[in-house]
């Protein structure tokens, strides 16, 4: 069959079709037609909003700042123009009132930033202790030490107050006076553990009924303590009555008032009448 003959048939059954169809299918049809045509015109409009808001909305780019980065470990050490030096002009460390009026954010990046210098300093130190040359400005160490202590004492100043502020209590670790194994006060920092201190028979027995703090041993260490203590202060009572006898030779006009708030300790009326506090003079007292 050729392709007019083909054709011709495809048209009368497209003819017949439509000549079976009724008014009732023609108007469903009609009716669905117009439900897709409005349903696409509404999807195409939506787009072109949305294209348009976009297009007038304003772009925030927002910037992110990473470092270069740098695989080798030369970021240990300092600088190569400071390598020969032997004094390298450094400032001083971070006050507590300028800690103070920064926020959590910055003190966290300072504090990195102080950790990671410290570390560079302990690896310069090192390395000059290895070479056997002196590391210049040792102070440095001190002072980056110093800054990281006070900003922790601001973070432990800020937790303290938030924890005040909401708990009525300050959030640190609690803390007892008690007794150690040597007879000695101490400040013992209290921690979680797993048995309780009634229920923890090892500990309660080795504590109470072998006698560590009333033993004989313990006694005798602390009797010796006492009197190393008593002859340190004796010392020191010695030292001070010695020197305020000098003073006294030297400067027979002194202020009184004045040596005996630097002394309190001192009785200077006992120590004018000593012979050491005697100059070559005829005493005035």
């Amino acid at each position: 069959m050729s392709d007019k003959g083909r054709n011709k048939k495809v048209s009368n059954i497209e003819i017949t079709i439509e000549s079976n169809r009724t008014p009732q299918t023609l108007m469903n049809t009609a009716v669905v037609s117009n439900i897709l045509k409005y349903t696409v015109n509404r999807c195409l409009r939506a787009q072109n909003v949305i294209k348009i808001a976009a297009a007038s909305a304003p772009v925030f780019k927002r910037d992110v700042h990473t470092t270069k980065p740098n695989n080798d470990l030369m970021e240990f050490f300092d600088v190569k123009k400071n390598w020969g030096e032997t004094n390298i002009r450094v400032g001083r460390g971070w006050r507590l009132d300028e800690l103070r009026i920064k926020s959590n954010s910055d003190l966290h990046k300072l504090w990195y930033v102080l950790l990671k210098e410290r570390n560079m300093l302990y690896t310069m130190e090192h390395e000059c202790k290895r070479q056997t040359r002196l590391f210049p400005n040792p102070e440095r160490i001190d002072k980056v030490q110093e800054s990281m202590d006070n900003i922790e004492t601001v973070i432990r100043e800020r937790n303290v107050a938030y924890y005040k502020l909401e708990t009525g209590e300050t959030g640190e670790r609690p803390v007892e006076d008690v007794v150690n194994l040597f007879g000695l006060p101490e400040k013992y920092e209290k921690k979680e553990h797993f048995i309780p201190k009634f229920m923890n028979t090892r500990w309660v027995k080795s504590y109470y009924e072998h006698g560590f703090v009333n033993s004989a041993a313990v006694k005798k260490f602390m009797r010796l303590y006492k009197e190393k203590q008593y002859n340190v202060e004796r010392k020191a009572r010695n030292r001070d009555f010695n020197h305020v006898q000098h003073l006294l030779k030297r400067f027979p006009n002194m202020d009184m008032e004045a040596l005996k708030a630097e002394y309190p300790d001192v009785d200077i009326e006992k120590a004018k009448r000593t012979k050491k506090a005697r100059g070559h003079f005829m005493p005035k007292y």
